[in-house]
């Protein structure tokens, strides 16, 4: 995958696209987990929402740059 994206003529960082990419699979998971009451079992579900957008961004990430 090119490390730069054309968007309209405007060159962005292959970055954008994971980033926007981690945040919609996490945004279905924390969907996911809020629906079967999967947050009782944590005790910050704020830190768990983050954690696990860093995972998937990173994840994604190293496709890229790994």
């Amino acid at each position: 995958m090119p490390r730069e994206i054309a968007f309209h003529g405007l060159y962005m960082p292959s970055m954008t696209l994971m980033f926007l990419l981690a945040a919609g699979l996490a945004w279905g998971l924390d969907r996911f987990i809020a629906s079967v009451d999967g947050y009782r079992f944590f005790w910050h579900p704020a830190l768990l929402r983050l954690s696990l957008f860093v995972c998937l961004f990173g994840a994604l990430a190293l496709t890229i740059y790994g």
